[in-house]
């Protein structure tokens, strides 16, 4: 789940399936941190088209907006950072089990998070930009990014299933 005013990943949920629930769950713990969004960008997936998600959305009073299907364009800020994650991590790394893909794309985020500039955030980490954007004294320097289309407040939160791992370790005698 990545935050498209702030750039940063607020959360990746690794797991063999992500249903509804879990997604809600997920939500749930980032607006106790954060506050709640006034919009939810997704694609169709069915963890994001449930009738469990979309009655959450409404208990929550906020808006569950669906990109259009076959038009990935429409949430190019996921489709950009499933990109990165695919090739930064997915693609380079070795996974033991799920408790160690669990642990190294935790480490990927903290780093993509907290070490790593991006030009639309005027060459500030997302941690930063969000740390300057809360403070009322520090944001007379930001340039604010372009809004979401559809959400003219810049509020709203993506969310999409992660890639999908796609290697693992080969299996080792001894090892289970």
């Amino acid at each position: 789940m990545v935050d498209s005013y702030t750039r940063e990943c607020l959360a990746l949920e690794v797991d063999t399936s992500l249903p509804s629930r879990r997604v809600t769950r997920a939500l749930a713990e980032i607006m106790d941190r954060r506050g709640a969004p006034v919009a939810i960008r997704s694609d169709n997936g069915p963890e994001v088209s449930s009738r469990h998600f979309l009655a959450w959305c409404i208990e929550k009073r906020i808006d569950a907006v669906h990109i259009q299907p076959g038009k990935p364009t429409q949430n190019a800020h996921i489709e950009s950072f499933n990109g990165r994650l695919r090739d930064e991590c997915l693609n380079v790394s070795w996974f033991w089990n799920l408790f160690d893909a669990r642990a190294q794309i935790a480490a990927w985020r903290e780093d993509y998070n907290s070490r790593r500039p991006h030009s639309a955030l005027r060459y500030l980490t997302p941690e930063e930009f969000a740390r300057r954007a809360a403070s009322p004294s520090l944001t007379s320097n930001l340039t604010r990014p372009a809004p979401p289309q559809g959400f003219p407040d810049g509020s709203a939160v993506a969310v999409a299933p992660a890639p999908a791992l796609t290697q693992t370790r080969p299996r080792e005698e001894g090892l289970i």
